[in-house]
């Protein structure tokens, strides 16, 4: 079921304390963003991503703005096994006991061509880091989740994850494919404390968004601190009846 922001009366002040959320993609964009928002929150979120530079000035961010001190972990998606995602998991699960949330935000675009013209590489590169290695790294980390009080995983969607578009093949059948695991996992574990939903964005100021429509005013286009109240209502105990939902951020 595709639900909207306003669907939700979403709390001003959300509370984080005592969380350990992952973070995919946390080197910039969104994923820099909700990093930021749920350490403000009082969560200790470990920073997952390809660039380790990126990651450390995050952290840096989160230290000096008075944070929880942050984990960092680099991996390439693009490349990580389903050993790396056991090693992970396993490793987080000895510091922190358990997790509380997961955003599953790293994405990879692909190029805006005809169906006709998509390379096998191309579409198995966009497959790895968009649904193969969410699969292994949620399939890696339930046992984690499933020993906190309550958790949430959020993947992450698009408008052309439930209505495809022309020329946008790769991507829009890996969103396809995100929301059909978001509803599977959500009906396995629907009489449990962990839940599971996605979040579709919307046209929000990124670099993939940049890359996408490069003609495009910058400034035209949402910031990702603007879609922060939803995200972190969904990581928040607030939100733990709501699972198995695709929600628009705008």
């Amino acid at each position: 079921m595709t639900l909207s922001i306003h669907d939700f009366n979403i709390p001003k002040d959300i509370e984080l304390n005592n969380k350990t959320i992952l973070v995919t993609g946390a080197g910039d964009g969104i994923g820099k963003v909700a990093s930021l928002t749920f350490a403000s929150q009082g969560a200790t979120v470990i920073l997952l991503g390809r660039t380790v530079a990126k990651l450390e000035q995050v952290y840096d961010e989160i230290m000096q703005a008075g944070g929880p001190e942050p984990a960092i972990v680099p991996l390439d998606l693009n490349g990580a096994t389903q050993r790396h995602y056991r090693e992970m998991a396993a490793t987080i699960e000895s510091q922190f006991g358990k997790l509380d949330g997961v955003l599953h935000n790293a994405s990879l675009l692909g190029d805006i061509q005809p169906f006709a013209q998509i390379s096998e590489k191309q579409f198995n590169e966009v497959m790895q880091v968009n649904l193969n290695s969410t699969f292994l790294m949620t399939q890696a980390l339930l046992p984690a989740l499933t020993k906190a009080d309550t958790a949430s995983v959020i993947f992450t969607s698009s408008g052309v994850g439930n209505q495809g578009r022309a020329y946008w093949g790769t991507y829009a059948i890996s969103k396809f494919a995100t929301e059909g695991m978001m509803q599977t996992l959500a009906d396995e574990y629907s009489n449990t404390p962990l839940r599971f939903n996605c979040i579709n964005p919307g046209a929000t100021r990124t670099a993939m968004r940049a890359k996408a429509f490069p003609a495009e005013d910058r400034e035209s286009v949402t910031p990702p601190e603007a879609l922060m109240p939803l995200y972190s209502f969904l990581m928040s105990d607030e939100s733990k009846s709501v699972t198995g939902k695709t929600i628009k951020a705008q």
